[in-house]
């Protein structure tokens, strides 16, 4: 696992075998035995408090540790009270393990509150931004060729693909509704399924390189960009 543990626990009898099996679980201890020491740090990856330590109560530990930092805090203690588990847990302790327990358990709670500090952790970071996509080349579309351009770039399409961007480009930035493109891409008695229509479009978006040249209006229809360049080359 690779797991740093601060161990805050004032009994010798119970902290030496306790580091030594965690070692064995490929847990790396670090053990103090004051809650002073204990607060001081490193906290490293998950820190075990005793409550009945020598100079101060392990709950003031628990408070001061968590105004600083969100290292999982596992509660160890002999003192088996509700109100100590409870004061525990609402002052930031992650979970609670009244003695005595065994190594083997300790090593389950320890994974189980680090896995989900991590979980949490990551789903507080923001995924990166995606990068924006570049500004598109100028459009060209030859009606007499029935061929397109995007920049430099010849942009081969279906017989349907160019009829509908050609409509488009009679008007860039006009809309045109979803009854009047399939009546004039396809025909006025069309009956076949209207999906076809956003199919022919994401198809056209994907072959021109850029979403943004026709723009959708929901519940009304698309329309082209008004960044078109001019009818074409020669």
């Amino acid at each position: 696992m690779g797991l740093r543990v601060l161990l805050i626990e004032d009994d010798e009898t119970i902290a030496e075998p306790l580091a030594e099996g965690l070692g064995h679980f490929g847990l790396t201890v670090d053990h103090v035995t004051t809650g002073t020491e204990g607060l001081r740090g490193p906290y490293g990856d998950v820190v075990l408090l005793d409550l009945g330590l020598p100079d101060m109560d392990g709950i003031d530990v628990c408070r001061g540790i968590r105004e600083v930092s969100d290292v999982p805090i596992v509660i160890l203690s002999a003192r088996g009270e509700e109100a100590d588990r409870v004061l525990g847990l609402e002052l930031g302790a992650d979970d609670y393990l009244p003695k005595p327990f065994s190594v083997r358990e300790l090593v389950a709670r320890v994974r189980a509150v680090t896995r989900r500090t991590r979980r949490t952790q990551e789903a507080a970071v923001p995924p990166p931004a995606a990068a924006p996509a570049p500004e598109p080349g100028p459009l060209a579309v030859d009606r007499r060729t029935r061929q397109v351009w995007v920049g430099e770039a010849q942009v081969p399409l279906t017989p349907k693909e160019f009829d509908l961007l050609a409509l488009l480009t009679e008007d860039p930035g006009a809309v045109y509704s979803r009854q009047q493109i399939l009546d004039r891409v396809w025909d006025p008695f069309y009956e076949g399924p209207t999906k076809t229509l956003d199919v022919h479009v994401a198809s056209l978006r994907r072959k021109l390189g850029h979403p943004a040249w026709i723009q959708t209006l929901r519940g009304v229809g698309f329309r082209l960009a008004v960044h078109t360049g001019p009818a074409g080359p020669a």
